[in-house]
């Protein structure tokens, strides 16, 4: 008789039911993720001991896939000493070894591989095998890695299964937002100038004289018009030429106060006057412009920073137009702040805001800030056409002209594109503006004078049939400029 026909005939030292609970208890250790029994020698807790105590390796695990009941009963129990290397491959191979440990072998020996039973590797396929009743052994739960799903708890009776649980309440969808839309809330808006200002703004003055108007109707009851109409018609030629794309005219100045926010909304509401597309005028200067106020806008609300996140290629014309500002005369506003000290634009907003609005607005006037700010030098570098505003002061013609031999030094052609406003803000000027003017010429740039108007240094806002017929006439021949330099850049 060999060694392991006495073991399978020697008793086994525990109760008769006592080798059930080991099984039992193995399985759990070795599904439970392969730790040892603490009841159990070192060599049959997990899977990997008892494959190294009998050098032979394992048959292929059945892999469960449905889920299993957290206590198993008496009939589980029993199947699950059939099936066991279903659920441990190291605890033995098929219905043989599960009948093996049944007669009441030692865990702690030799492991004996039983017949291979077919449809055994195959997940889910049924095992049948020798059917072995035993007590109910109540124990701990046996969890499983591969089992996936809820688990069903066993009822408190005996032949009461306790009914499923509810699954948990769906969350309800929220409603899908439209990507035009903003996803914080619309800001509050804010008026221009307080009412006690406008107040005490009072009547805007005409920007001649009595004296002077009344001159001026004499004279052209004695002359010819013939003239002043083809002038008139050849700006009006010049400021309504297509455009491919739209075109960004950039305004800046060397320091504040000298009417660059005024030279540019005088160019805004001139170009939306005589040309036949949309044309916009936008502030990106955040430092407290004026040019909402000298637009003639009574209240303020999107900006460009709440606009630069907002903006996509999905929106049309009127979603955009809907965040602007519209002006009394025609055309939009786009400015910078809300009558409020904020933080300052930034380069990569002023780029994200210009490009996309060239896309509905055929031309588009920036009111930069002062130079050598970024976005004022991003402006200049990257716009269609550039004016520089100049005050008809000596220091103030003095820092122009360097600002122009810094334009000459870019990589492109940026000088021959730029105009300067030689803006004259005093009656009482004592420097001569044509030696100014032609100071600034050497440069090779063309400059446009534009006198002093008593409707424009009163402030507020801007009435185009209030201004002096020498500033009309200078700033038709400003937007004309500008609007020549800007078309002819491809």
């Amino acid at each position: 008789m060999t060694q392991g026909d006495q073991r399978r005939q020697r008793p086994s030292a525990r109760g008769g039911g006592d080798w059930q609970r080991d099984v039992l208890r193995e399985l759990g250790g070795a599904v439970g993720g392969g730790r040892p029994d603490a009841g159990a020698p070192a060599g049959t807790g997990a899977g990997g001991g008892r494959e190294a105590a009998s050098g032979r390796p394992a048959e292929p695990a059945l892999r469960l896939v449905h889920p299993a009941p957290e206590r198993p009963s008496a009939t589980e129990a029993e199947a699950g000493v059939e099936t066991g290397a279903g659920a441990d491959a190291e605890a033995g191979a098929g219905a043989g070894a599960g009948a093996e440990v049944g007669a009441g072998s030692d865990a702690s020996g030799p492991h004996t591989p039983g017949p291979h039973l077919p449809g055994s590797s195959i997940p889910g396929s049924p095992v049948s095998g020798p059917h072995i009743p035993g007590p109910h052994i109540p124990g701990p739960p046996v969890s499983s890695p591969h089992l996936s799903g809820p688990v069903p708890q066993p009822s408190d009776e005996p032949g009461r299964e306790r009914p499923a649980a509810s699954p948990p309440p769906a969350t309800p969808a929220g409603p899908v937002r439209d990507p035009r839309l903003p996803a914080a809330p619309a800001p509050e808006s804010s008026p221009t100038l307080d009412p006690r200002l406008l107040l005490a703004l009072g009547r805007p003055l005409h920007g001649d004289s009595v004296t002077r108007r009344t001159g001026r109707a004499f004279r052209k009851l004695t002359s010819s018009v013939a003239q002043d109409v083809a002038e008139q018609t050849r700006i009006a030629r010049e400021l309504q030429q297509p455009v491919t794309t739209g075109r960004v005219v950039a305004v800046t100045s060397i320091r504040g106060g000298v009417g660059k926010s005024t030279v540019s909304a005088l160019l805004g509401r001139t170009l939306n006057h005589y040309r036949h597309d949309l044309v916009l005028t936008m502030e990106a200067d955040a430092a407290l412009g004026t040019l909402p106020v000298r637009m003639g806008a009574e209240a303020v609300r999107w900006t460009c920073a709440d606009l630069a996140p907002i903006l996509n290629p999905s929106m049309r014309l009127t979603d955009v137009t809907g965040y602007l500002v519209p002006v009394s005369d025609g055309g939009w506003l786009l400015p910078a702040s809300r009558g409020q000290v904020g933080a300052p634009l930034d380069m990569r907003t002023y780029r994200k805001v210009t490009l996309a609005l060239r896309r509905y607005f055929a031309v588009t006037v920036v009111d930069c800030e002062s130079l050598p700010g970024e976005v004022a030098r991003t402006a200049m570098d990257t716009a269609h056409a550039r004016v520089v505003v100049a005050p008809m002061t000596a220091e103030g013609v003095g820092a122009t002209r360097h600002v122009l031999d810094w334009l000459a030094r870019l990589p492109h052609s940026a000088l021959a594109s730029t105009v300067v406003a030689l803006v004259c803000g005093s009656p009482d000027t004592v420097l001569d503006d044509k030696a100014a003017a032609g100071h600034l010429r050497e440069t090779g740039v063309t400059v446009v004078t534009v006198p002093y108007d008593r409707h424009l240094a009163g402030g507020g806002p801007i009435r185009t049939d209030l201004l002096a017929q020498t500033t009309q006439h200078a700033v038709l021949r400003l937007a004309a400029e500008v609007m020549g330099r800007a078309v002819r850049v491809r």
